[in-house]
C-alpha cells in the first residue's frame, strides 16, 4: 500500500471486518472480547499516519489483531494474579438488590401478574401481543382482525389499570 492509500487499509478493515471478529473469536472464545478487540484494532488503523506503508493490508490488519489480542490476554492474566476475591472488602456493594427491595419487586411483580389477568380477554390478548411480543399496534391489529384504533384503546386500558392496580397496593 502506498503512502496516501490510508483508506485502502480502512477498506481492507471493512471487508475483512466479520473474518476479524470470526478470528478472535475463535482466539478468546468470547464474542463480547473479540468485538472489543476488533474495535481497538479499527482505532489502531484510525491513528496511523498516513504516510505509513502496508504492503499487504489484510496481513497487516489480522496481525495487529492477533497482537492486540495477546497483549489483552497478557493484561487479563496480570490483573488476575494480582486481584483476588479475598481482597474485595465485604461492605462494598455487590450490584445485587437488597433482599427488601427484592421483596417488594416480586410483591409487585405478584400485582401487576394479577392486575393482566384481571383484564378482559380481548384487551388482556392485545395487552400481552404488545407488552411481551412486542408486536406493533397495526400487526396486533392485522393479528386479531381489529383497527389500530382498538388496538390503541386496550393498550391505554390495559396500562391504566395496571397503574391503578399498583397505586392501590401502595396506599
Amino acid at each position: 500500500m502506498s503512502s496516501g492509500s490510508e483508506s485502502e487499509l480502512l477498506t481492507t478493515f471493512s471487508d475483512c471486518y466479520e473474518e476479524l471478529k470470526a478470528f478472535l473469536l475463535r482466539k478468546f472464545g468470547c464474542p463480547l472480547l473479540a468485538e472489543d478487540v476488533v474495535q481497538e484494532t479499527w482505532l489502531r488503523v484510525q491513528r496511523l499516519s498516513p504516510a505509513t506503508e502496508v504492503e499487504h493490508p489484510r496481513a497487516y490488519l489480522f496481525r495487529m489483531a492477533a497482537n492486540l489480542a495477546v497483549d489483552h490476554l497478557r493484561s487479563e492474566k496480570v490483573r488476575t494474579r494480582h486481584i483476588s476475591a479475598d481482597s474485595v472488602p465485604e461492605d462494598v456493594p455487590n450490584g445485587m438488590p437488597l433482599p427488601d427491595t427484592v421483596i417488594d419487586y416480586q410483591q409487585r411483580l405478584a400485582i401487576l401478574r394479577n392486575a393482566v389477568d384481571e383484564l378482559p380477554p380481548r384487551c388482556r390478548e392485545v395487552f400481552m401481543l404488545h407488552k411481551f411480543k412486542d408486536l406493533s399496534h397495526a400487526e396486533i391489529a392485522s393479528r386479531l382482525g381489529i383497527s389500530r384504533n382498538m388496538v390503541e384503546k386496550h393498550i391505554i386500558r390495559g396500562l391504566a389499570h395496571c397503574r391503578d392496580r399498583l397505586r392501590q397496593s401502595i396506599q
